[in-house]
């Protein structure tokens, strides 16, 4: 069966198969060895997304997680020739499996499928154009070709915002940032689960630093801006795409009714640390 045309629709189609063979894997080999479960779920989901944008779209180019040319795009600096993907107009950003730690633990749910379109046309200022991100333990894809409506406030207690936040490495100010703004944090897995949580309302920001690279937050960034959510570096500026560094380190988003309080929160509290 052929794929839908839209790249929108294709980046569902594409999320959705590579989480279906993730459960599928995770089925079939158990969580008695977690590192042999997270090895062949990425793996397995990479080669999946590679061959099928091989075949789909044979003329873009190709960031993932998992990918040769990711590495050597680190090397730039050392006078090495530029990626392929930096010259061109088009750059599919995946990551096959965000969240493996939370993949290989039994009964969690919370990691996902990032599939996600760059064009250096493209009208959003990140250029972002096209993603989905399946969260494929719970059953659903959330995707740019027919993004949610804006999220209502989460049901936490009156006044106070839910803030998702790294179960295994929140940023060092991160509790005091929540203190001064009067808000809960709410621990999760991966960051398209955490991200996933803020488009949907489950929580109100997921606010992350120390440490990320472009696929970990495309895919989410492209459905959460559809559905007109807030999201940037956490000093406020734009979130930039396909640059010869893939490393992202910080970012927030979050309903645009909290945007300037968060980043003026994030402010005094990046001078303290």
């Amino acid at each position: 069966m052929n794929p839908p045309v839209g790249d929108g629709a294709f980046a569902r189609w594409l999320a959705e198969r590579a989480g279906r063979l993730l459960l599928e894997v995770r089925a079939e080999l158990g969580h008695a060895d977690p590192a042999a479960l997270k090895a062949a779920g990425d793996k397995r989901a990479h080669d999946l997304l590679r061959t099928e944008l091989g075949r789909w779209r044979p003329a873009d180019a190709v960031l993932s997680e998992e990918d040769d040319e990711a590495r050597r795009a680190w090397a730039e600096a050392s006078g090495l020739p530029a990626p392929s993907r930096l010259t061109a107009d088009r750059v599919w950003i995946v990551d096959p499996l965000d969240g493996t730690r939370e993949y290989s633990e039994q009964g969690r749910a919370d990691w996902a499928v990032h599939v996600a379109l760059w064009a250096r046309n493209g009208s959003t200022p990140h250029r972002l154009v096209a993603g989905a991100v399946a969260l494929p333990a719970q059953h659903r894809v959330l995707a740019t070709d027919n993004p949610p409506g804006y999220p209502p406030m989460s049901s936490g207690a009156a006044g106070v915002i839910r803030l998702a936040a790294s179960r295994s490495r929140p940023p060092a100010f991160l509790t005091g940032l929540a203190e001064d703004v009067g808000a809960e944090l709410v621990p999760m897995g991966s960051a398209g689960a955490k991200i996933a949580a803020v488009i949907s309302g489950e929580v109100d920001a997921y606010v992350h630093a120390g440490g990320q690279y472009e696929w970990d937050s495309a895919a989410p960034v492209a459905v959460a801006t559809a559905t007109g959510l807030h999201a940037s570096r956490i000093d406020g500026s734009t979130l930039q795409y396909n640059e010869a560094d893939p490393r992202l380190p910080d970012l927030v988003v979050c309903r645009k009714d909290l945007a300037s309080r968060l980043l003026a929160a994030l402010q005094r509290h990046i001078r303290v640390t």
